[in-house]
């Protein structure tokens, strides 16, 4: 009983990180422009002018928004802390490294979570999604917002106090992966190297998943999508704790 009773005040008082790092971080500048802007942006750029579907472009969109707002502040909360000592004193409470970090990923998990369901809700609201498929949707989005904002710590674990060091880092990560993860090119039309390479990125599988949902045509079973989306959560999620435990001492 007494190491549940410390494993919840743990949770707790990660609980209280991400609700912290959602009010003093998520209005600032490059949430709003990597999360929100830039995906807008970037769908238009690729939309007007072309004579595309509509229903086409928009598993596109959702997924960049998932990927974008999951992982828009997430590689820079750490470095922010250590640049402004609130990390040293966070340390030196009785909360642990464990702790820290996954309240990092409750507020990036919580803040994207409600900005993709907001689109999610107006995809189904102008009828581009079937309504028995919107069960489907949500999960696919919790569940990839959870594995983007896990990757987003890993990121995140470069002992620095600059955040434009891990932001490079992270967009250094996240623009190749927007290429190769058929937002642009459904992955049925991509030649054989280039689905191998896909596969190597999760977004693939959430774009897939979208797809079969509002398309409703996908290059892979429904259930691939969701156990490989899940394996890469896992996967990063325990990466970043391994690498945030080496790491983090070296912040003081």
């Amino acid at each position: 009983m007494p190491d549940i009773v410390k494993a919840w005040r743990q949770v707790r008082r990660s609980w209280a990180i991400g609700m912290k790092d959602i009010r003093i971080y998520y209005s600032k500048g490059p949430v709003v422009i990597f999360g929100i802007l830039f995906p807008a942006f970037l769908f238009l750029a690729f939309f007007i002018g072309r004579n595309l579907a509509l229903e086409f472009m928009m598993p596109g969109l959702l997924a960049m928004v998932v990927f974008f707002t999951a992982t828009a502040i997430s590689p820079a909360v750490t470095p922010w802390e250590t640049q402004a000592r609130t990390l040293e004193r966070l340390m030196c409470c009785p909360v642990s490294f464990s702790a820290i970090i996954l309240g990092d990923i409750i507020g990036s998990f919580i803040f994207s979570v409600a900005i993709s369901l907001v689109l999610t809700v107006i995809i189904v609201a102008v009828g581009l999604a079937a309504v028995i498929q919107l069960p489907i949707l949500i999960m696919a989005v919790v569940l990839a917002v959870f594995c983007f904002s896990s990757l987003g710590l890993i990121m995140a674990a470069v002992p620095t106090s600059s955040p434009s060091t891990s932001m490079m880092l992270s967009s250094m990560v996240k623009f190749p992966l927007i290429f190769i993860s058929g937002i642009f090119i459904p992955l049925g039309e991509l030649p054989v190297w280039a689905q191998a390479v896909s596969y190597i990125s999760p977004l693939t599988y959430f774009t897939d998943i979208a797809r079969n949902c509002i398309q409703n045509t996908n290059h892979l079973p429904v259930y691939v999508d969701f156990l490989a989306l899940l394996g890469f959560s896992i996967l990063f999620l325990v990466l970043a704790m391994k690498l945030h435990h080496r790491t983090m001492p070296k912040r003081i």
